[in-house]
């Protein structure tokens, strides 16, 4: 069973106040330029070290875990929504969602949805399906589930590429403004080379940013599909 005991963790943490977010420098995306640095998969043995090189570079991102290994790694999730960063559902066992029954797709995206907000005091409001097979029936059943769907403008293919120099490239060839980038903090490459790939973002006059910050204000709709 995927719950494994959550719904009375759920139950306990949920008397607790939400976790305090440090305060992100105001960014308003209509004025200046912004990207949504993501990354799936998560929480992974390098992402401790991710997380550092974020603070470092007062960098914020979007990260979409995994329900198994949020329950590996708790104190990981706790940092990341400790530092301002955003959390999404990116289902318990990363199955193509396509492929499951409704009850099954629902069953992945709740376990996952109670693991991250009993750890963290927040419900995330957003998910993005594995491999990113989605379909009208996916998106409809985690809009019941208060989430809207986040896709990307560009995916470094990181986790086939397995070279820094190779995802860095990636990266600057994709950014745009106002973009949401694809990447894994599971890969070891891709962590590595975040520190040199943000500076040279930042000298482009990027501003990193979460995505719902690059929303100017609005808000995503449950069952609604973005970019």
């Amino acid at each position: 069973m995927l719950v494994r005991g959550l719904v009375l963790a759920g139950a306990i943490v949920a008397l607790l106040p939400a976790l305090p977010a440090q305060a992100a420098p105001k960014v308003d995306c209509a004025k200046v330029k912004c990207l949504a640095l993501t990354f799936d998969d998560g929480p992974g043995p390098a992402t401790g070290t991710l997380l550092s090189t974020l603070k470092k570079n007062k960098a914020k991102a979007t990260f979409f875990l995994m329900g198994k290994h949020v329950e590996l790694r708790p104190a990981l999730v706790k940092r990341m929504a400790r530092e301002g960063h955003e959390i999404g559902n990116h289902t318990w066992s990363h199955p193509s969602l396509p492929t499951l029954f409704d009850e099954e797709i629902t069953q992945e995206l709740r376990a996952t949805q109670e693991a991250i907000s009993s750890l963290t005091g927040r419900t995330p409001r957003m998910f993005r399906p594995p491999y990113g097979n989605t379909d009208d029936r996916v998106r409809e059943l985690a809009g019941d589930e208060g989430m809207a769907q986040v896709l990307w403008t560009g995916t470094t293919l990181d986790w086939k590429l397995r070279d820094q120099k190779k995802i860095r490239s990636a990266v600057l060839r994709l950014a745009k403004r106002d973009g949401v980038i694809l990447m894994h903090d599971v890969v070891p490459q891709t962590v590595q080379v975040m520190p040199s790939l943000i500076k040279e973002l930042k000298k482009r006059g990027y501003h990193l940013v979460t995505v719902s910050t690059l929303l100017k204000g609005r808000k995503l709709t449950p069952g609604t599909t973005y970019p």
